[in-house]
């Protein structure tokens, strides 16, 4: 080797150790701390996991797959974790990893229209949903000093809610009662109702039927309310993580809108699946059970997800949360552990009689034993002008319609009351799908109290209705405007109703010959 070639690949060399040199120096190496642990077991919808000591109560923990479960049993030695997705290809030994956050979902305008599931994702096949951010499941009620009194009605368009058990903004008013009572169109009628009101609505469905559910989207969105709905659903193949989180998640979903000042309105369908999902998980993680096996802060978690529904005051915003939790009863055994639970957190309830829906009284609200606690101080004026005289005539003629049954003989003023009763009865029925407008609900009310309907018989109720549900589409502007908001139903507006309704009785009875005096 030549003295010329040993000198370059001196340098070469050196120019190496340089350039080394320099790229360690400039070199910033990445650490962040990632606590991996393993799977001990799993099971049907939990996982027991150890190994992350730092893992904190409700914390999401990443499975492989790209599942996640939430950890819900921190003890000493191994955690116990609610998965939220598919978990067949879970197995022990597997690793799970800490990701530091609790669990959320996305809120926004972007979810007006679709349905998602518990866990943000898009199910309706519309593509991905576009968020404003995400919220936590699990969010503190509003403070009491943050709240404001319930003051504005939320109209569900049926007469029998509006009248007899209003329903304010900021409310909480269980629907309970048996199977196949008509407990999911009350509530289905209440959004359909709301088209117009600027109150945006959220659907939940929890552990419902997939056919049930498809058929309650497709009604929302042949009358046009997916325009101002979303939808969460947690079907009831679905696994119980997802069961249990879906009316938190439908909640935050909620409470975004409340915080802008919008009046939101929420429905859980329903609470039964909710609770029976919670026992299913506590008692597969060993929780020691209660009453009818149920956790014993079965009573706590309802509590927490219902105390969220709320009117905000003012100064943030005077939003509005109003939810409309649905339970089902057993027998008609409205004091059971849950339904009892869920009567004493709300502010009324609505039960629904499997006599009345065998009846074909629809729907089938037994007044009796429905209630509004706080509903009947946001009631517009003119229904509370028309619903003290209703619900007294309504009582009086149940009872008598009991004791009438015995064959026994009644006097003038007995048969007077119960032929007013049935007509009443015949007023509250109301069609699936048919909300009616205030006016309309008013000009039938009033004409029951006036008795102008007492000369047309039962028979004939229907034809009667439509004629003044016709006549109220001509009621001046001014007047529908004093229904909203005047603070009492004047002698004038009422004599103009009255009067409204006395022509469309007297044309319709004139061209149908069916009305008689009573």
């Amino acid at each position: 080797m030549t003295l010329r070639a040993q000198a370059s690949r001196s340098i070469d060399v050196s120019a190496a150790f340089a350039a080394l040199a320099d790229a360690r120096k400039r070199f910033v190496p990445d650490f962040s701390a990632r606590e991996i642990g393993r799977i001990m077991r799993v099971s049907t919808g939990i996982a027991s996991v150890s190994g992350l000591f730092s893992v904190g109560a409700e914390e999401m923990l990443a499975f492989p797959g790209g599942a996640f479960g939430i950890a819900f049993n921190v003890d000493e030695t191994e955690i116990g974790v609610v998965l939220l997705d598919d978990y067949a290809h879970l197995h022990a030994g597997d690793m799970v990893e800490r990701t530091g956050r609790v669990m959320d979902v996305a809120v926004g305008s972007g979810l007006l229209g679709r349905v998602i599931d518990p866990l943000g994702r898009a199910v309706d096949g519309l593509g991905p949903v576009i968020a404003d951010k995400r919220l936590p499941i699990e969010r503190p009620a509003a403070a009491i000093m943050d709240r404001a009194a319930v003051s504005e009605p939320l109209q569900s368009g049926l007469k029998v809610i509006d009248a007899l058990i209003p329903i304010g903004r900021g409310q909480r008013e269980l629907i309970l009662g048996d199977r196949q009572t008509g407990k999911t169109a009350i509530a289905i009628d209440t959004i359909l109702n709301q088209a117009g009101k600027d109150v945006v609505c959220v659907y939940c469905a929890i552990g419902q039927r997939a056919a049930g559910v498809a058929a309650v989207i497709q009604e929302l969105r042949a009358h046009g309310a997916m325009e101002y709905t979303s939808v969460v659903v947690a079907e009831g193949n679905s696994p119980p993580g997802q069961i249990y989180i879906a009316p938190y998640a439908a909640t935050s979903i909620a409470e975004h809108f409340m915080e802008q000042g919008r009046d939101v309105l929420i429905v859980y369908d329903d609470l039964t699946q909710h609770a029976r999902a919670y026992r299913e998980l506590s008692l597969l993680l060993r929780r020691p059970p209660g009453r009818e096996a149920f956790p014993g802060d079965i009573f706590y978690i309802h509590a927490r997800l219902l105390e969220r529904a709320t009117h905000l005051r003012e100064g943030l915003g005077g939003g509005s949360l109003t939810a409309l939790p649905i339970i089902e009863t057993e027998a008609q055994n409205i004091a059971a552990y849950v339904p009892t639970n869920l009567i004493s957190i709300t502010d009324g309830q609505i039960y629904l009689s499997p006599s009345l829906f065998e009846l074909g009284v629809l729907p089938a609200v037994d007044v009796g034993r429905s209630v509004s606690r706080v509903g009947g101080k946001a009631q517009r004026a003119a229904f509370r002008a028309v619903s003290g005289d209703l619900k007294l005539a309504y009582a009086q003629f149940e009872e008598l319609e009991s004791f009438a049954r015995f064959g026994a003989r009644l006097d003038a003023d007995t048969r007077k009351t119960i032929e007013h009763g049935e007509r009443i009865r015949a007023c509250l029925k109301q069609n699936e799908l048919s909300p009616e407008t205030v006016p309309q609900q008013l000009t039938i009310l009033l004409a029951l109290t006036a008795g102008l309907l007492d000369a047309v018989t039962v028979a004939s109720m229907v034809e009667a209705q439509d004629a003044l549900r016709e006549a109220a589409r001509d009621m001046p502007t001014n007047v529908v405007a004093r229904l909203e908001t005047a603070s009492r139903l004047s002698a004038e507006d009422r004599a103009i109703i009255v009067e409204l309704a006395r022509t469309a009785l007297h044309n319709w009875s004139g061209s149908r010959l069916v009305g008689s005096v009573q």
